[in-house]
């Protein structure tokens, strides 16, 4: 998944450090997604949530908040070409070790090396989370963009605040009359979306795929709130970046995917693609996301997450010629509908 999942209403967390610049009380580089995305942003709500409550709507906000919407959208776009020439799960491996090396040495030389100093069962929770998060979310995503178009994963993408609604409700935490109509509304759309894949107008496979990613990135979402995880949020993002990458590199070559790789045979659009996810999906972005929960309201914050499948669904129509049917027009919808009803009533800011 290349953005980070919206954690409704969520709790506070372990620790409120004070980050500078993406995940923000763990935010997964996202992705984006995907990228969207990037770690867990459901944690970094959480630590929003005992930011002051005054917040100014700036210009600098605004710029901010476009940045993420439009970044952040377009990395399903980004891994859509991305795959066309290079291995689903070693290219998403490769982008998140390379993100998560970067971070940590961005922390180590903004904040110190002793930033990035966890003990054993912060680190082993950081790796769980890391592994649900982005090889369970986000490379199963980069898998099924090899067979179905970057807008309607990204459509069946945005249903995670959904599944983190009906998380809480199985732990027992009661969701407002809103938060229960968005999941209705959500899993309505969520079925819509599907009729493409049953009616064989794309892989069902790939529509499959994206629905497991959705729910391991909503557990690694809803089970990072509740870990002992690093007390750095930036540090928790970078160990998480790169246990995820590195377990989809060893799926990678697990699967095969380097047998009758050509480095000479992967286009440049490719590469420019993988180079677009790491740097602007994957740190710019990031650092614009942690930014906002520290200077803006929460409830607009969490309008990305239904800006970006429209963001997403629009350029893959305009540069991919990605066709638009009436169930994706129609499911993507009802889906962002049922979305921004969870938001606007579940998680105010």
């Amino acid at each position: 998944m290349t953005s980070p999942a919206v954690d409704p209403a969520p709790e506070a967390p372990q620790a409120a450090p004070e980050p500078e610049s993406r995940t923000p009380a763990r935010v997964t580089a996202t992705a984006g997604t995907t990228g969207t995305t990037s770690a867990t942003a459901a944690t970094a709500a959480a630590a929003a949530a005992n930011a002051v409550p005054t917040r100014r709507i700036t210009g600098a906000v605004w710029a901010a908040l476009g940045i993420v919407y439009v970044v952040w959208g377009s990395t399903y776009l980004g891994i859509r070409i991305a795959v066309e020439t290079m291995p689903p799960f070693l290219s998403a491996g490769v982008r998140f070790v390379t993100a998560g090396l970067l971070l940590a040495g961005i922390i180590a030389w903004r904040q110190g090396p002793a930033a990035l100093k966890v003990d054993r069962r912060q680190l082993g929770s950081a790796v769980l989370v890391g592994l649900l998060l982005i090889l369970g979310g986000n490379a199963l995503v980069v898998l099924a963009e090899t067979s179905i178009p970057s807008g309607l994963a990204a459509l069946l993408i945005s249903v995670v605040p959904a599944w983190v609604v009906i998380l809480k409700a199985a732990t027992g935490q009661r969701p407002s009359a809103g938060g229960l109509a968005g999941v209705l509304l959500g899993l309505v759309g969520l079925a819509v979306l599907t009729l493409p894949g049953i009616s064989g107008e794309v892989k069902v496979g790939g529509v499959v795929l994206v629905v497991v990613a959705t729910l391991l990135w909503s557990v690694g979402s809803f089970s990072s709130a509740r870990l002992p995880m690093p007390p750095n949020p930036f540090a928790a993002s970078a160990y998480e970046m790169v246990a995820g990458g590195l377990g989809g590199i060893a799926l990678g070559l697990f699967r095969g995917e380097q047998h009758g790789l050509d480095l000479a045979g992967i286009s440049t659009r490719s590469w420019v693609a993988l180079a677009y996810l790491i740097v602007f999906g994957s740190l710019i972005a990031f650092t614009a996301y942690a930014w906002l929960l520290q200077a803006a309201p929460l409830s607009l914050v969490a309008t990305y997450a239904y800006v970006n499948p429209v963001v997403a669904v629009a350029l893959g129509a305009l540069v991919l010629n990605e066709a638009l049917s009436w169930p994706i027009v129609l499911g993507g919808a009802i889906v962002v509908g049922g979305v921004c009803l969870i938001v606007s009533t579940e998680r105010r800011g």
